[in-house]
């Protein structure tokens, strides 16, 4: 089986090769330091070793659990924010039809998000739509407290139980959560709901391989043994021994710092595909959350092309010189669509009649390339042979990975979120909680 490609030669008109390769030390004591636990927040790597460490029987328990949710289940929502939903939704927008909601003849409930918002509206709504729908819910919290997920889950707990009774609800109601404490590891004892542990060696937004992603997306009927599968190939491919010539994600790390250095300091995550939007999204957590600490980090942003070609297009090809590019780039569609002649060839397009669709999708991807390396704007690129559970798990690996790698050159601690807190301080002073009395009052002297 292939394994997805990194391609860095579109950035060696901007960094020497020279300089690149001049990180192959600085990136081995980096990943050594991944592989030792001696570098900063070395408490957080339960995620490096997690795709070969998990056992069949943990994968048969995943999938028994999503089984019973999914015969009894027209919908099931899944509670949480940040890396409690959007691995899980980036993989199953990938490899779900990009019409999903509107199939009548369904294999797998709808899968839909709560709790990584506060719109009262969505919340309404969605309690709207399931006034007459047998749901179920997925709630994925280490404490249980965290305000959005919080907020929906007693909205949506409230619901099941009067729409279903008490009893039937509790089977329908599964806790992702710590193994001991927190609010939620309390209330699914008391209440007896099925549950999944989270590591405390595993933080949000490296969880994907864990059963925070796993059984949303076992629901969703997607094959999670080669997602794993995909994961633990990667985990090899980049692992300690591999050489750097031939480990992508310690060469991600090395070019994308050597350009920061250069004044690179906003990456653009594009795609062609447009399954791949909340992957970006996913992407963008991932490094921004790890790497933007001590006034230092690249920022990460994401497009879709050739969507975005219109709107963000432009600001890409001339605006200011501070950007590169990740392109990933899938290299076969999962079908077949020829571009058809017509008569009267109005559209000026009959010169593209029998072409396949994605042809001219690669073309648009190609062209893009060279027009934005013209312009001065660096391109890396990720090929990956198709989509499916197998490449997405590689892919989530390899970000991972050179993700730790990178932090760790960049010189910040990859693994914690401190800036997180603030706005939560802010808000919890504002809506007057207890125990926050002093600074409400603070607060309300700035307003």
């Amino acid at each position: 089986m292939e394994n997805i490609k990194l391609s860095i030669d579109k950035a060696y008109g901007f960094v020497s090769k020279e300089n690149v390769a001049s990180y192959k030390t600085q990136v081995a004591a980096a990943n050594a330091a991944l592989h030792n636990a001696s570098g900063k927040g070395s408490d957080f790597l339960g995620w490096l070793n997690l795709p070969s460490s998990i056992d069949d029987a943990h994968l048969t328990d995943i999938e028994n659990t999503a089984k019973i949710l999914r015969d009894n289940c027209e919908v099931v929502v899944v509670i949480g924010i940040g890396g409690s939903y959007l691995g899980s939704k980036a993989v199953i927008d990938a490899l779900s039809s990009s019409f999903d909601w509107l199939e009548t003849d369904r294999k797998s409930p709808i899968t839909i998000f709560a709790g990584q918002n506060i719109g009262e509206d969505y919340l309404y709504e969605l309690q709207e739509l399931l006034k007459t729908k047998k749901f179920g819910i997925i709630s994925i919290s280490k404490s249980g407290t965290t305000t959005e997920p919080a907020l929906a889950f007693r909205l949506l707990k409230t619901q099941l139980e009067e729409q279903q009774g008490k009893a039937s609800a509790k089977e329908l109601i599964v806790a992702i959560t710590d193994k001991s404490r927190g609010a939620l590891r309390t209330l699914a004892t008391q209440e007896g709901y099925k549950t999944f542990i989270i590591e405390d060696s595993i933080g949000g937004r490296f969880s994907v391989l864990s059963p925070v992603g796993l059984l949303p997306i076992a629901v969703a009927g997607f094959d999670i043994r080669q997602l794993v599968a995909g994961g633990a190939e990667m985990e090899t491919v980049c692992g300690l021994e591999t050489a750097f010539e031939e480990n992508p994600a310690a060469q991600y790390a090395a070019v994308r710092n050597e350009l920061y250095k250069n004044g690179k300091g906003i990456e653009i995550l594009v795609n062609f595909h447009p399954k791949m939007h909340f992957f970006g999204e996913w992407w963008k957590q991932l490094y921004g959350e790890s790497e933007g600490k001590d006034n230092v980090g690249i920022f990460p942003a994401a497009v879709d092309f050739t969507a975005d070609l219109h709107s963000m297009g432009q600001w890409i090809q001339e605006g200011e010189r501070t950007i590169f590019e990740t392109v990933i780039t899938i290299n076969e569609s999962n079908y077949t669509k020829i571009f058809p002649t017509s008569e009267d060839n109005l559209d000026g397009l009959n010169f593209l009649a029998g072409k396949r669709v994605d042809e001219v999708n690669k073309m648009a991807q190609l062209g893009t390339m060279i027009a934005h390396v013209d312009g001065g704007v660096p391109n890396l690129k990720v090929e990956i042979p198709r989509l499916n559970e197998y490449y997405l798990g590689q892919l989530i690996y390899f970000f991972e990975k050179a993700c730790g790698i990178s932090g760790y050159i960049l010189g910040v601690n990859p693994f914690d979120q401190p800036g997180v807190e603030a706005y939560k301080k802010n808000m919890f002073a504002l809506l007057e909680k207890p125990g926050f009395e002093a600074e409400t009052k603070a607060i309300k002297a700035r307003i």
